[in-house]
Formats: structure tokens, sequence, C-alpha cells
């Protein structure tokens, strides 16, 4: 993959020895490497900083290369950049001078403290002491984010180019608190499509079937339907489809701690499983009847 080797420590690609399924994988929130100015500058512990972070969900999917596709993967905290969003989502009460006109001030997302550069992590936790230059906070989207969306279209267009679709999977955990509205059922996971904009009907149903055939409860959009990324990168009229994949944290990390929990192989294996299963759908779907339709 030619994304540029001077990127390697914000993120990387973890390639296959050949590319031999149409997936791609993206673990944009799992990075674990905290620029020491940023932590001098932050309100939060080093534990309580984290609490936002996808954590291990890198690791979790980390035998997609093995499967024959690429995981391209962030070192950069979601707490630092957050690359599932616009790239420019931005709060000016976080910034010491005007944002330029074009910056989104306006998104629920910047509204919630969850912008491009976020505010808070978890349950309103300030993240900052001071407010940022307006020049730092334009370095880490020139620097971190727009590079790394350039590699993530290199990877969907160079499998796209080779198979003729691209199945985009973005990976991510959620609380483990996390309930279905005016229910009281906990998912496992929840794949999000968009509402089956970003991704064809049969590939999020296959999702499903396969999850549930293992046991574990999943549903569909509700409370994630997926972010900027599954949103921007899905065409499924294209062959480009993306779904985003939520796993329960509580079944893997003890949210309190953040170690992982005893059953940590065992959810590993389950998602090996269930990329292999995808894997075979969408080859299998594809050979018989050519295409996979949008809903």
């Amino acid at each position: 993959m030619d994304c540029n080797a001077g990127d390697y420590e914000h993120f990387e690609v973890r390639e296959p020895a050949a590319q031999t399924i149409p997936f791609v994988f993206n673990s944009p929130h799992s990075g674990r490497l905290y620029p020491p100015a940023f932590l001098a500058d932050a309100n939060l512990d080093a534990l309580s900083i984290r609490r936002s972070a996808d954590h291990y969900v890198d690791e979790l999917f980390a035998d997609a290369p093995e499967l024959g596709a690429p995981l391209l993967l962030a070192h950069f905290p979601r707490a630092y950049l957050d690359v599932n969003r616009e790239p420019y989502e931005l709060d000016p009460r976080m910034f010491d001078g005007p944002l330029p006109p074009f910056v989104n001030i306006g998104s629920m997302r910047v509204a919630g403290g969850l912008g491009t550069i976020p505010r808070i992590v978890a349950e309103n936790m300030e993240i900052y002491r001071r407010r940022l230059s307006v020049d730092e906070g334009m370095s880490r989207i020139e620097t971190i984010y727009k590079p790394y969306h350039a590699c993530l279209r290199k990877l969907i267009a160079r499998t796209h180019a080779r198979f003729g679709l691209a199945v985009l999977i973005d990976c991510h955990s959620m609380p483990g608190n996390i309930r279905l509205s005016g229910s009281d059922i906990r998912p496992d996971f929840i794949i999000g499509d968009r509402y089956g904009t970003s991704a064809s009907a049969e590939l999020s149903r296959a999702a499903l079937h396969f999850l549930d055939g293992m046991g574990f409860s999943a549903v569909r959009n509700k409370p994630y339907a997926g972010g900027f990324i599954t949103e921007h990168y899905g065409r499924p009229v294209r062959g480009l489809h993306a779904l985003q994949i939520e796993v329960n944290r509580s079944l893997y990390v003890d949210e309190v701690t953040l170690a992982k929990r005893p059953e940590f192989p065992m959810i590993a294996a389950a998602l090996s499983t269930f990329m292999r299963q995808m894997a075979d759908f969408v080859v299998d779907f594809s050979g018989s009847s050519g295409a996979l339709a949008a809903e």
C-alpha cells in the first residue's frame, strides 16, 4: 500500500500477503499513543482520558490480514482527533481565535462536544485546561486527518478495482450500558448501514444472521446507524458498501479498569469467524447473482 511511510507513526495498514477478498477493515478509534504535550494540556488523568476509546478493537479484528483483507488502524487516540467526523466539525469555544468560515460549527456532534477535535470524553468529562490555537487544530487535520482518509480511499479504490466491489467494515465499540429505546435489551453488537443507504440490505442481514448464529444479540442501526465514515464511503449503487460494527465493550473489557477480560480471546475468535463468514457470503452472493443490491 502506498500510504506515505511518514504517516506510520499516526496510523498503519496491516496488509495481507495477497488481498483475496473484497473487504477493507478500519479501526479509527482504537489508537493508544497519546502525545505528551496533549496529556500535559489535559484536565484528565491517564485512565479517564481513555474513556471514549474503542479499547483493543484493532486487536479484536487483527485476523483480517490472515483472511486476505487489509486492516487500517489509528495509533492516535480518538480524544486527540476523531477521523469519524467531517474534516472541519469544530467547536469555536475550544479555540483562542476565530475559525475559518468553512468550518462546521453547528453540527449536533459539535454541540455534544464530540467534533473532529473532541471537547469531552465519555460523560461530559472536559479534556482541555486551556483553549487551543486555531493553527494547532488545523495542523491536526492537515497532518493526520487528511492523510488517514487519503489512505482509506486508496484501500477502498484498490479493492474496488481488483474485485469490482468493495466492502468497508468500520470497527468500533460501545459502552456496556447501551439499551434499545423502550426496552431492556442490551445488544452485544450493532450493525449500522445508515438505514439502508451505505450498504446492501443483503449484507446487513447476513451480518446480523452470522452474529445471531453464534449466540449473540445483534441489532441494526439503533442506536448507532454509522458515522461519517460509513455515510461518506458507502455507495451501494456503485458497488461500494460500508457497514459499521459496534461491539459491546462489556463482552471483552473491564469498563472500570479498562483491562481485558478473560473472555477477550473468545470474542476475538468469534469476530474472526464473523469476518470469514462475511467474506464467504460476499464471494458466493456476488458469484451467483452478480451484485449486491441497495435497499
